[in-house]
């Protein structure tokens, strides 16, 4: 990265801290700086006129990578340390999203991830133990995705620009985290470990995305040499770490819904009520979560099928976004 890349990214950081710094409108000034009523009026108007640029699922505190018309990509990030009161710098989370014979689409997030029980887990474990070939491509086309969120600083976003020197959450898969793995804990003699999410030793991400049969490949990403980031600018980084956002509501049991909230779903879903779908599918969530045998106490039983590994488009994509506007378009 050039020094004036280095120097304006730097900027857009302290022009966000003054930014912060102006956002509380003085008491004092109050009075001589209130905002006309039709001006509100009109902003409201042009509000409800507007057509959205984004749809209902997308969450703007997040990052994503934009891909050329040929599905290649680049860019390069930082990923950010723990904030203050976490143990680690990221949160790991499943979801699963699939269309059912109804017509519907399920998209949720799993109760596996915060150690409970899933309705779609346990309906997948009884699809597998059926015997039936047609019962087990069901459970492998609902089987769950694993996610992981941290916190990233955008070095460098050659198809987006105004991300330079932002502070966002960034969604991605087994093949990302297992890099960042490889670099904590290098496989060969001799090979230092890094710590990429330490804003003085760790690394810059160069997230290299190629087109691979129709599936986005993450392959040729990689970390640069270790370095500061931001030339180790003390206010830069400060500022930077003050802009990270929350990521533990992905371990908050409040963020996910009741496993009756999820069977209900599900069941709509895939039509059980009406008889749609097969046997083993109605017999299975006929009944409850209890006749699923816990090991101990407190520890909750995790049912997925043994499914092996299959290719999505979506792997490292947030799914859930993915596939609610698969459903938006249906």
């Amino acid at each position: 990265m050039t020094l004036q890349s280095q120097y304006d990214i730097i900027q857009t950081i302290q022009k966000t801290q003054n930014i912060q710094g102006k956002i509380y409108m003085s008491f004092a000034n109050l009075k001589s700086n209130r905002t006309d009523v039709s001006k509100l009026a009109n902003a409201a108007a042009e509000m409800s006129t507007t057509k959205k640029s984004t749809n209902k699922y997308e969450d703007l505190r997040f990052w994503k990578p934009t891909v050329d018309e040929s599905g290649n990509g680049y860019a390069v990030v930082r990923f950010l340390p723990a904030m203050e009161g976490q143990d680690l710098p990221w949160q790991r989370y499943w979801d699963h999203g699939f269309k059912g014979p109804t017509g519907k689409w399920y998209i949720e997030k799993s109760l596996t991830s915060i150690g409970q029980n899933d309705p779609v887990g346990e309906l997948n474990s009884r699809l597998w133990n059926s015997g039936i070939e047609e019962d087990k491509e069901t459970a492998r086309r609902q089987k769950r995705r694993l996610h992981y969120v941290s916190n990233i600083l955008v070095l460098n976003d050659p198809s987006n620009p105004s991300n330079n020197g932002k502070v966002f959450m960034y969604q991605y898969g087994k093949k990302i985290f297992d890099k960042i793995m490889d670099l904590m804990q290098p496989e060969f003699p001799g090979e230092t470990p890094v710590n990429p999410f330490d804003l003085w030793s760790g690394a810059d991400f160069q997230l290299k995305i190629r087109n691979v049969a129709g599936y986005r490949n993450y392959d040729k990403s990689e970390f640069k040499a270790p370095s500061a980031l931001l030339e180790g600018d003390e206010t830069a980084l400060e500022t930077a770490y003050n802009s990270m956002h929350e990521i533990s509501e992905y371990a908050d049991p409040n963020q996910y819904k009741s496993y009756d909230e999820l069977k209900q779903k599900l069941e709509m879903v895939l039509g059980l009520s009406t008889g749609v779908g097969s046997t083993v599918k109605n017999e299975a969530l006929s009944q409850s979560a209890q006749s699923v045998p816990l090991k101990a106490v407190g520890e909750p039983t995790i049912v997925e099928a043994p499914t092996p590994e299959i290719k999505s488009a979506s792997d490292e994509e947030d799914t859930l976004s993915y596939f609610a506007k698969m459903a938006a378009e249906d």
